[in-house]
């Protein structure tokens, strides 16, 4: 039957029913039915996920394969796929798709695997909207265990957490330097350095991070993955703790009403850092403001170092759909912020990107590994509610076409290109693989003495 014959038979032109075959419109209920009756067929067999033949299973998912991050990053043409395109060309394309999933995907416990688990997180917290109830519940009820009831977390209720834990606070000059703190389970201690960190908030933040991993009966991960999610979650209870949900949800929807939305004045409100102002934001606004949004934090270098979006902005990424290592759009106000001589004022740009136009704000914070920008972004739809939504700074970006800002101009090319061999400085990191069962990152010897140092004598 052609295309003429099916428009014919449900009394429409070829043109609409080209969008519905194609996928570019919806059918209404009652298109389905003529469509099912001229084809001879139920709704139900239209509707069905079932494909009707072991070819169409095949076409299906090589058109699923050619919209992925893997086939992407190979950089070739996707093929077209119809009757013109053989069998035995159909299932060869799919064997070596497969092959080079299976490839990246059993890579485990090396870098390869670390971004593979970093994606799959993130894909989850997006379907949660960055949202976790559970542990909201856990910081309410911490809170309410030791008389806060509202506003900002003082330092000295911090501690009365602990004390509740029942734990000691001890700070040492000498905390292993692969650590920000160790806890000590068989005598109830907390170690700290004496130093403190940069900043009272981050103070607070190491003490409740540390503490959140006991109140959640973390245990030594298994793989990347495990350790992850221990991180994301005790980053998420040691941050409701700071800025407990009611009042922090109360504080943004009198700002949402005043259209004065603003992270740092969330982070002055709570006595907090920025980046965890603006991690609170994104746990917040969807799920109590109904405002999609993305965050990135984004090293000197332009890598990007974190990244959560649910509100449809595109991150760079490899094959494996991992955003983490990337270098982001220098177009992007992530990247633009480090060219701004003024680092008191957030800066805020509008950015037309491929999936639409976005507001964002950004800050720069110092840190011992360098300058990272810390930014919250909305799709244009959305700004209305913020403060500095009438800056005129805006950009265009096509990332990832390479032209818009990878591929150098043509002149230094042709200038350049046989002569530069540059030296990269990777981190030690990316060639090392995660030895199974361990803290990465941490020497677990170095630990262990530090504990048979300070234990009380028996």
């Amino acid at each position: 039957m052609t295309l003429e014959d099916l428009a014919s038979a449900i009394d429409r032109a070829p043109s609409q029913v080209s969008t519905l075959e194609n996928g570019k419109r919806e059918p209404k209920f009652s298109q389905l039915q003529a469509i099912a009756r001229a084809l001879g067929a139920d709704v139900d067999d239209l509707l069905s996920a079932e494909p009707p033949s072991e070819r169409d299973a095949l076409e299906i998912e090589l058109e699923r394969a050619q919209r992925g991050p893997l086939f992407a990053s190979l950089g070739i043409e996707g093929v077209r796929i119809g009757k013109s395109l053989p069998h035995d060309a159909l299932a060869t394309i799919l064997a070596l798709h497969r092959e080079l999933e299976r490839l990246h995907t059993e890579r485990a416990a090396t870098p390869e695997e670390a971004r593979r688990a970093n994606g799959e997180l993130r894909d989850e917290m997006r379907a949660k909207d960055n949202y976790l109830p559970e542990l909201e519940q856990v910081a309410k009820e911490l809170l309410a265990d030791v008389g806060h009831t509202s506003g900002p977390l003082p330092q000295r209720m911090a501690a009365e957490i602990a004390a509740h834990l029942g734990f000691t606070l001890h700070y040492v000059s000498d905390l292993p330097h692969s650590t920000r703190s160790v806890i000590d389970t068989r005598n109830r201690r907390l170690y700290l350095p004496s130093k403190g960190f940069r900043g009272r908030s981050n103070t607070r933040s190491a003490l409740l991070q540390a503490l959140a991993s006991h109140v959640l009966d973390h245990t030594e991960p298994g793989d990347y993955g495990e350790f992850l999610r221990q991180r994301v979650e005790a980053n998420y209870l040691a941050a409701a703790l700071m800025v407990p949900e009611k009042p922090g949800v109360k504080f943004l929807r009198d700002a949402k009403d005043e259209r004065s939305m603003a992270i740092e004045d969330l982070r002055d409100a709570f006595g907090v850092s920025f980046e965890t102002a603006a991690h609170r934001f994104t746990n917040l606004a969807t799920r109590h403001l109904g405002i999609p949004v993305h965050f990135m934090k984004v090293h000197e270098s332009g890598i990007l170092h974190k990244a959560y979006e649910n509100d449809g902005v595109r991150f760079p990424s490899d094959a494996l759909g991992a955003v983490e290592g990337q270098h982001v759009c220098k177009k992007w106000t992530a990247r633009r912020v480090f060219d701004i001589e003024d680092r008191f004022n957030p800066y805020a740009q509008y950015t037309d990107t491929p999936t639409g136009t976005y507001w964002c704000t950004s800050r720069v914070e110092n840190t011992p590994d360098g300058a990272f920008s810390v930014s919250v972004g909305v799709p244009f739809a959305h700004v209305k509610w913020f403060e500095g939504r009438e800056t005129t700074e805006r950009n265009a970006s096509r990332c990832p076409d390479e032209s818009c800002c990878r591929r150098p101009p043509e002149e230094l090319s042709a200038k350049w290109g046989d002569f530069a061999w540059p030296s990269a400085r990777p981190h030690a990191s990316m060639l090392a693989a995660m030895p199974s069962g361990a803290y990465p990152g941490v020497e677990t010897t170095e630990v262990y003495r530090f504990l048979e140092r300070h234990a009380p004598e028996d």
